[in-house]
């Protein structure tokens, strides 16, 4: 299954009014880190490497939507580090929600139960809940036993007052294709969440183990197995079509970095959410400084494996949008 409707329209809208303006570079999607400081310290993830002064810190509520209005994204994700260790990120949401972007928050849930009442349920909000596979496996993931069940728990409340709940699950050598299938089953059937994101594990240069992380030919291999046998067409994805297409190597893309741009309390990340090449201080420069014929897969190593949904996603969605066939089957698969 592919985008939700509203979703699709809404990109739709933004895609043709960039296109009407001429302009080359834009983004679909922007994350912003409200804050680095975490209360998980997961393996295959490097952000609590920061000094303490810096994981103290948090980003003020109009620093945060600037950095939106600044980029024109009609999409946020807000996350960290742990979001809702901020204090005012429900007041983020609010302000954003009000300026009718759509706003996906980031979390483990272990915070959730504590502050669901200072969210309000709305079309434009999702809660996106990270689940790396069942209960063994996604506990081993985030180096904490008990962490599954709280999230899954957590998950059943927020579905229980009204609000949207999306999962981001992302998968590394560890899991074979029945664990994939496990996971998004269970998620799916049982939980019935509204809708599902999964990528292949990227290796950040701090995350503590680098022993993790897929191969290119082993991403297609795990996805083209897990989505066999009609499996992928009966589950509620948050991806365009042809991004689960490229996932099975059914389809080649070139990475689009400035797609979903990130912005945290260091500023805009040169050239990705995944590379940490420097800062700059406007989204202006982080489009007029980099140099983005520099980056991608057989041009800096670093990308050589990369098949995450950052980088790809909105080479995907520019592809489904600028071809008739296209749009047409994400809008009839189911």
């Amino acid at each position: 299954m592919s985008l939700p409707l509203h979703l699709s329209l809404k990109l739709g809208a933004h895609l043709i009014k960039q296109k009407i303006r001429r302009v080359e570079k834009f983004p679909l999607l922007v994350e912003v880190e409200t804050l680095f400081a975490c209360n998980l310290a997961c393996a295959g993830c490097g952000k609590i490497q920061h000094p303490h002064d810096v994981l103290k810190q948090r980003m003020p509520v109009q620093q945060a939507v600037g950095a939106v209005e600044e980029c024109g994204a009609p999409m946020v994700a807000l996350s960290g580090g742990e979001p809702l260790m901020h204090p005012q990120i429900h007041e983020i949401v609010r302000q954003l929600v009000k300026r009718r972007k759509f706003v996906v928050l980031c979390t483990n849930a272990l915070l959730l139960p504590r502050h669901i009442d200072k969210f309000r349920p709305d079309k434009n909000f999702a809660w996106m809940v990270h689940i790396d596979g069942m209960r063994e496996q996604h506990d081993a993931a985030v180096s904490k036993e008990g962490v599954f069940d709280k999230a899954v728990e957590a998950i059943r409340l927020a579905k229980s007052k009204g609000f949207q709940v999306y999962t981001n699950s992302t998968f590394f050598n560890t899991d074979s294709p029945q664990t994939v299938i496990d996971v998004l089953t269970f998620l799916n059937d049982e939980v019935g969440v509204d809708r599902m994101e999964i990528s292949p594990g990227y290796a950040y240069e701090k995350a503590p183990d680098q022993d993790r992380f897929l191969g290119v030919e082993q991403t297609r291999e795990l996805f083209r197995k897990a989505f066999a046998d009609g499996r992928r067409k009966k589950w509620r994805f948050n991806h365009s079509t042809l991004f689960l297409d490229f996932l099975e190597g059914k389809v080649e893309f070139e990475c689009t970095p400035w797609g979903i741009p990130s912005y945290s309390l260091k500023g805009w990340q040169l050239p990705c959410y995944l590379m940490a090449d420097g800062h700059v201080a406007t989204y202006r420069e982080l489009l007029q400084n980099t140099q983005w014929e520099k980056y991608g897969r057989g041009k800096d190593p670093r990308c050589d494996n990369c098949m995450a949904h950052c980088g790809y996603e909105p080479s995907a969605v520019l592809a489904t949008m600028g071809s008739l066939r296209e749009s047409l089957r994400a809008i009839t698969v189911k």
